[in-house]
């Protein structure tokens, strides 16, 4: 396995992952992606998430796992339906989560970005206890990293138009981007899952 770096966050689940791998020298951290994810589509729960960022993804588990199975992918941080926490790479490597990216004339967004996954789809409205988690997170990476100002908090449709789109049309971003600007939750405004 890689370095597994020095920046873990406290009170998150931590398995280290071997997709990732050194930043560039004069990389700044200055990026945050936010994903979703559901393995298989459009379902939650089970183990397969983590098994697709640890390498262990069985392709005869599912028709769709022979599709994916042999890439070498891994956010830093995945958070669950439920709220809790996993992050499977430190946030000073470079996770492969965002391909082939731009972000304001600069290509390969793995260099400088922070990525968080959601679990979820496209289809469906995230929940109040990942809106919770995601806020808090992106409280201590921005403590982290204080170049993601609130413009430099994205999502994986906007660095790979055309190739991804989530975290889809249904992630709030205005309840987001006013949890980060009040630096707290507002729960009474997140649609009911």
């Amino acid at each position: 396995m890689n370095d597994p770096g020095s920046l873990w966050l406290p009170g998150l689940t931590h398995i280290p992952s071997d997709n990732c791998d050194e930043r560039p020298p004069d990389a700044e951290v200055d990026l945050l992606v936010i994903h979703n994810i559901s393995l298989p589509p459009g379902e939650f729960g089970g183990d397969y998430i983590e098994a697709l960022f640890l390498n262990r993804l069985d392709p005869g588990a599912h028709p769709y796992f022979a599709e994916i199975a042999h890439l070498q992918v891994a956010a830093h941080i995945l958070i669950r339906r439920d709220g809790s926490a996993t992050q499977f790479v430190a946030l000073d490597r470079r996770a492969w989560h965002a391909g082939l990216s731009s972000f304001c004339g600069r290509e390969h967004c793995n260099d400088f970005s922070v990525g968080v996954e959601l679990e979820g789809s496209d289809e469906t409205p995230f929940s109040a206890a990942q809106y919770t988690s995601l806020g808090t997170v992106t409280s201590r990476i921005r403590q982290l990293f204080p170049a993601i100002r609130p413009d430099r908090i994205v999502g994986h449709a906007d660095i790979a138009p055309g190739r991804k789109t989530d975290p889809g049309p249904l992630f709030d971003w205005d309840l987001y981007r006013r949890m980060i600007a009040e630096g707290q939750p507002d729960l009474a405004n997140i649609r009911k899952t």
